[in-house]
């Protein structure tokens, strides 16, 4: 009998053990990055990565940037989405060409201002183009719109723009194609979330698409953040926010995500302003703090015995997957009067 009780303890313990090995693990697979793995614009700002392989077997990189004259707040008003190719995806990266550009010298009410945070995916035959934009209220100009950018938060029109900042798609049968715009936004605020509908991250499972999107914290008289889920058995539409919040305790933002096939859960990544975190979720609804949560402060070591970057901001993380295996972790940094990417190998 005692003999059957320590299998039955040892079987369970094993079985917890196995539970617990089946969660993906991150943060011990950091290595220090080369000047290659640093892209960097002499005249843009580069933010806001996103990687996918291609059908020639590259690796596309399609990420926001917006003119360094400009200033650094002129994401919210000139962002563009670009796109540069590697042969590795931990880079060097090469620009290619801009695939989203709204700039002109008058805007009307109805007219997108910004194109950011994009999220690239193939889904169904097609490439889809996750990205968030604004609009203004009335006619502005170009010339306003810079003047915004200059002053920031502080500007008496940066209100309704944030405000007015939401999620939409974009198609293309090959990533040398024009994207076709969906000028419908994919969600309007509801339930967990109100204000805004930005920061959209997806992926597909159980023949439904999980999407993640940010917005302000429903009767918070503070500027805290939340983040909702929505659910659709379409990629570019019907999507439908649930009434339970993603992460309402935590102020984070940027989220990115997948789904681990061997261990059938989902996993997200975000910042959380002094480190990046990871979450997981079995259904990919019910979210909680992943095994391995804190996957790494904000500090970049560097090979060739040269210093650490210290970032004044890292954010926008990104998972790149290969055989179902995380194998780059790109990051946005911002330091001084300094912004672009960075990409992180993860030891195998």
């Amino acid at each position: 009998m005692r003999s059957f009780i320590c299998f039955i303890v040892v079987f369970f313990v094993s079985c917890m053990s196995m539970s617990v090995a089946q969660q993906v693990k991150i943060s011990d697979k950091i290595q220090p990055i080369s000047q290659e793995n640093i892209f960097r614009d002499p005249d843009c700002f580069n933010w806001c990565s996103s990687i996918i392989q291609g059908e020639d077997g590259k690796y596309h990189l399609i990420y926001s940037r917006w003119k360094r004259s400009y200033a650094f707040n002129a994401w919210l008003t000139h962002s563009t989405i670009a796109h540069a190719v590697a042969d590795t995806p931990a880079g060097p990266y090469k620009y290619v060409n801009t695939l989203m550009d709204f700039e002109k010298d008058n805007y009307g009410p109805d007219d997108m201002i910004t194109a950011h945070n994009p999220k690239i995916k193939y889904f169904e035959g097609k490439y889809y183009l996750y990205f968030c934009s604004t609009h203004m209220d009335r006619v502005i100009s170009n010339e306003e719109l810079k003047e915004t950018a200059k002053g920031g938060p502080k500007h008496k029109n940066w209100r309704t723009l944030r405000e007015n900042q939401r999620t939409f798609v974009a198609s293309s049968t090959s990533l040398d194609k024009p994207f076709k715009v969906d000028k419908r936004p994919l969600l309007e605020p509801e339930g967990s979330i109100e204000t805004l509908v930005v920061n959209p991250a997806i992926c597909y499972n159980q023949n439904k698409y999980f999407l993640i999107v940010k917005g302000d914290k429903p009767g918070s008289t503070k500027f805290e953040r939340n983040q909702a889920v929505a659910v659709s058995e379409h990629p570019d539409r019907g999507f439908k926010i649930q009434p339970k919040p993603v992460i309402q305790d935590w102020d984070t933002e940027d989220v990115s995500m997948w789904y681990d096939k061997v261990g059938k859960r989902f996993y997200a990544v975000f910042h959380a302003h002094t480190y990046i975190g990871m979450m997981t979720s079995q259904d990919g609804l019910n979210w909680e703090k992943a095994e391995d949560f804190e996957i790494m402060k904000k500090r970049i070591s560097r090979t060739e015995n040269l210093d650490p970057i210290l970032p004044d901001r890292m954010e926008r993380p990104f998972v790149f997957l290969e055989d179902n295996v995380p194998v780059v972790l790109s990051l946005a940094v911002m330091k001084g009067d300094d912004a672009y990417i960075v990409f992180v190998r993860l030891k195998k």
